[in-house]
């Protein structure tokens, strides 16, 4: 998955002015985002890839934590299938000591339910797994806080007043990459950085510095505000969501149609004419209050593009909601990363009529509405709709000596999805070839 995911990041990264422009620097640096207030638009810029670079505020670690502590320790938040079949996100905390850990722990979960209390994370998480790793620190804390002048000793090196901006929290991505690598699989980092005062980051294009992951969201832990940056983030990596915020120096734009999903240079009535883009939710009532339609100013340009609603999540983060257009795009990337069906009947060797076909539908709630259906031959057996175990006899294939196909379907029926491509995302199967005759299954080559 990470793999994908890269290559998905790519297309956010490619959009219209995706970041500001890099400073020049004979340091390895990269694009973050982050949000000076709370509840704010969020702003670019570029800052080091690893704290070693940054003059006075090295965290290069004291010491090796001793035997008996839990460093690089893999806890399971919330584990839903194998890592094949799941987007893995991992969190990992900076700035606890080897007493600390349990706090870590809980911060941990406390930030993922106010990410999971959002829609569609919230009715998607059997689409996810969530690791913690332990990373012990030699002090408590983080650097910069409560003020500039404060230093301290951690694991990942994280630190406000990066780049010279006290709500941007940075880390050492070399050492947020080699604990996240303890984890079965990650695709996406999650640094939760011990501290009350508000603050974080989101970084994204790491996947071109060689890193195995697309994205990266720092926050601070004892904040609630802090939370809806991550939500914000991930939304980049999975969702490939643009930002709707803008920029007063960019202007306007005059670039002609734009890549990003929820970004146009259309008016709504362009949109309905050329059937593009969010032109299904047109004139309904969103979540975020209002209705969908074509709202001046995203992509960083305050005139030449349009955003789908005067808020959303990807706008602002004093608002908990995605919009309609902006939530049918996450649930197509949960189902671009993850599988919802699964089996361990292989499908590479023939079945026997008598054998019995078991499979896993992830549990999904909510706005998710999955259904499953069982097909022999291609034509439907109502009769064994949501049966997650069959035998093809049972399923009416005849022991009539002819090889025959059973396929089962997971379709999810949401009425959050209105774009065919992305109902196609969301729909899942798996066949089956069954030798009637009752010989033994052989391997297909």
């Amino acid at each position: 998955m990470s793999v994908a995911l890269t290559a998905l990041m790519g297309a956010v990264i490619a959009s219209p002015a995706a970041a500001a422009e890099p400073k020049p620097s004979q340091e390895p640096r990269v694009s973050v985002e982050y949000f000076p207030e709370p509840g704010g638009e969020g702003r670019r810029t570029d800052v080091p890839l690893n704290t070693d670079t940054v003059s006075g505020r090295s965290a290069a670690r004291s010491a090796t934590p001793g035997a008996g502590t839990t460093d690089g320790q893999v806890g399971e938040l919330s584990v839903t299938g194998s890592s094949a079949d799941r987007l893995d996100v991992v969190i990992v905390g900076d700035g606890y000591t080897a007493d600390q850990q349990d706090a870590f722990h809980t911060a941990a979960a406390t930030k993922w339910a106010d990410i999971t209390n959002i829609e569609p994370y919230s009715s998607y998480q059997g689409l996810m797994n969530v690791w913690t790793v332990d990373a012990v620190s030699a002090e408590s804390g983080i650097t910069g806080d409560p003020t500039a002048d404060v230093t301290k000793d951690t694991a990942l090196g994280s630190y406000f007043w990066c780049s010279e901006t006290e709500r941007l929290i940075c880390a050492d991505i070399d050492k947020v990459a080699s604990y996240a690598a303890k984890a079965p699989e990650a695709d996406l980092v999650v640094v939760v950085s011990n501290s009350t005062k508000y603050g974080g980051a989101g970084y994204s294009g790491l996947e071109a510095e060689g890193y195995p992951f697309g994205g990266v969201s720092t926050l601070s832990s004892d904040n609630a505000q802090s939370s809806m940056i991550a939500a914000h983030e991930i939304a980049h990596s999975v969702g490939l969501l643009a930002d709707e915020y803008t920029y007063d120096s960019y202007g306007t734009w005059t670039g002609g149609e734009v890549a990003d999903i929820n970004s146009s240079s259309f008016t709504a009535e362009q949109l309905a004419a050329n059937r593009t883009k969010w032109y299904r939710w047109l004139g309904e009532t969103d979540p975020t209050g209002g209705t969908v339609g074509t709202y001046e100013g995203s992509s960083y340009y305050p005139f030449g593009l349009y955003r789908p609603t005067a808020n959303s999540l990807m706008r602002a983060l004093d608002i908990s909601d995605f919009n309609l257009p902006g939530r049918e795009a996450m649930i197509a990337g949960f189902y671009r990363e993850a599988n919802a069906l699964s089996s361990k009947v292989g499908t590479s060797s023939a079945v026997l009529r008598t054998s019995s076909i078991k499979v896993s539908q992830a549990e999904l709630t909510g706005l998710a509405s999955p259904e499953l259906r069982w097909y022999v031959d291609g034509k439907r057996v109502k009769r064994a709709q949501g049966l997650t175990t069959v035998a093809p006899a049972a399923l009416g294939v005849a022991a009539d000596g002819r090889t025959h196909t059973v396929t089962v379907e997971s379709a999810d029926r949401t009425r959050s999805i209105r774009d065919p491509k992305v109902r196609a995302e969301a729909t899942e199967s798996m066949t089956w070839t069954v030798k009637a005759s009752g010989h033994k299954a052989h391997q297909h080559h």
